[in-house]
């Protein structure tokens, strides 16, 4: 037998001979179609996870919001604690006033937030100055929801990131927890006059109902007084960064998001996007009376004030 040829017959390859073709006679490899089959494979994948990616970062973001509250309301209860039981000054701004709040001292927390370029803005050392701030090592990033990122044109022109140097501050306080100094007249708050102020935590007949810290919407946070004003409008509007609600916590220490009911509750994070003050309907009232109930007790319960 020759010795290029095997038993079966068939030509046994050579050194140097070509590498044999495919079944097709086409040399093996993806063809386009099989590219954009992996390519349509790849789109839905990413179509499927992006979603649940985000919804991971939203939820993580919620969780680091409701522990910078309950980190606040422990330093806010410590500081009782060490004072008699009084409650941190809140001080009251003029709710009649258009214009941003002025600056006062001591407060549990003294800086005032505008749509320009302030520098209380983005200073951080106000959580020094805070009658809290001992109580949280002067941490300014307890003060701020990690998905607050509201800039105006101004600021966002000025080179302001909303991750890295955005405002420093997205939270408030209850107006009816705190003395509110010269609001607080005859025993009342002149603010909410129907309702109890409360001075001394041990004032607080039902502390899981009352909420102390707060997401407020960007357009009204400008002092951290944030005010449930008795009479069926809101005068300030709560935030709604998750997912249409906004995070609480209350004076007993547990944390929530309390996801709105209403539309009208919900505004976009910009400049004059609140529409403040805001008259309620009889159909937009439940977000408003969940606020007004956990935020203090009514003196006169049986009293219809809408």
């Amino acid at each position: 037998m020759h010795q290029s040829q095997i038993d079966d017959g068939r030509q046994a390859p050579t050194v140097g001979s070509p590498i044999p073709l495919s079944r097709s006679g086409k040399e093996s490899g993806f063809t386009l179609v099989e590219l954009l089959v992996v390519v349509a494979i790849i789109g839905i994948l990413a179509t499927l996870l992006i979603p649940a990616l985000n919804q991971s970062k939203a939820r993580a973001q919620e969780i680091t919001c409701m522990k910078n509250k309950q980190q606040l309301t422990l330093a806010w209860t410590m500081y009782s604690g060490d004072n008699e039981e009084k409650l941190a000054y809140n001080l009251a701004s003029d709710p009649s006033v258009t214009g941003w709040s002025a600056k006062s001292n001591p407060n549990w927390v003294n800086n005032v937030m505008d749509w320009e370029l302030s520098p209380d803005n983005t200073n951080t050392s106000f959580a020094n100055t805070s009658l809290l701030g001992s109580y949280i090592s002067g941490s300014p990033q307890l003060f701020r929801c990690p998905s607050d990122r509201a800039l105006s044109p101004v600021q966002k022109r000025a080179g302001w990131n909303s991750t890295s140097g955005g405002r420093v501050r997205s939270i408030s306080m209850n107006a009816m927890v705190g003395n509110p100094g010269s609001a607080f007249q005859w025993g009342v708050n002149t603010n909410n006059p129907n309702y109890v102020q409360f001075l001394r935590e041990s004032d607080i007949p039902s502390p899981s109902t009352i909420f102390v810290f707060l997401d407020e919407h960007p357009d009204s946070i400008d002092d951290g007084y944030f005010l449930v004003k008795d009479g069926g409008q809101w005068v300030n509007l709560p935030g709604s960064y998750h997912n249409g609600g906004g995070s609480f916590s209350f004076a007993d220490g547990h944390t929530v998001i309390h996801h709105w009911v209403d539309a009208s509750t919900v505004r976009p994070p910009y400049p004059d996007a609140s529409g403040l003050p805001i008259a309620l309907r009889n159909n937009q009232t439940a977000d408003y009376q969940w606020m007004l109930r956990h935020s203090s007790v009514d003196k006169n319960p049986s009293q219809d004030r809408n």
